[in-house]
């Protein structure tokens, strides 16, 4: 009996789900990071063969920067919906609580893939690490863009310095997002979220009705 039917060939249809496979990908990375994560390891959470692997996603990085993408675009991701968001309080808290809920669930490796991926990047990987800096800086432009907006709508005081506050806002994220990672449960990242909103910026407006609650 020929066996032609089990051997690959050119344009041989993929026998495997590459979204599927993907997920499996960024569990790899987000436990053991970029470098830590070999090709035996990918391959073997894929459940596929090495070539299939170049075939489908190209190489290594290809693979993690797909990853990351998947990553970005998950159901419960929290930082590109909170940019849609009616007011500035209500952008950093979706991004705040999302952050506790998210980093800490233990159904999935504790913090954030992207900020873990950067700080633990070789220099062998520094394309790697160029590009999660990259959307990290793009992240922040992101919101910094959505504060100046709120500004010119009244929704922030119109002394508010939004780089800054973005800045902070990232800042925040990346602590808990190490804090996660080190352990800290939802609870403790929810009063971390808390302080920062408490001091988030409020308008005149918001102010004033503030005050005549408190009366």
């Amino acid at each position: 009996m020929s066996d032609a039917h089990n051997s690959p060939s050119v344009g041989r249809p993929r026998t495997f789900d590459c979204e599927a496979a993907l997920e499996k990908a960024l569990e790899v990375f987000w436990q053991k990071g970029y470098d830590g994560a070999s090709l035996s390891d990918l391959t073997e959470a894929m459940g596929i063969n090495k070539p299939s692997l170049y075939a489908a996603f190209g190489n290594k990085e290809k693979l993690f920067l797909k990853a990351i993408e998947l990553y970005e675009n998950r159901p419960s991701s929290f930082f590109l919906p909170a940019l849609a968001k009616p007011t500035a309080y209500e952008v950093a808290e979706h991004m705040l609580y999302g952050a506790a809920m998210n980093m800490a669930d233990k159904s999935h490796p504790q913090g954030c893939v992207i900020i873990q991926g950067a700080l633990s990047c070789s220099e062998a990987a520094a394309t790697v690490k160029e590009e999660l800096i990259n959307r990290r800086i793009e992240g922040e432009l992101k919101l910094r863009e959505r504060f100046a907006k709120a500004v010119r709508e009244s929704d922030l005081p119109v002394d508010t310095e939004v780089e800054v506050l973005a800045r902070y806002i990232g800042t925040v994220l990346q602590g808990m997002a190490i804090q996660a990672n080190n352990g800290s449960t939802r609870e403790e990242l929810m009063q971390v979220a808390n302080i920062a909103l408490k001091i988030f910026p409020k308008n005149d407006h918001e102010s004033a009705s503030a005050n005549a609650d408190s009366v």
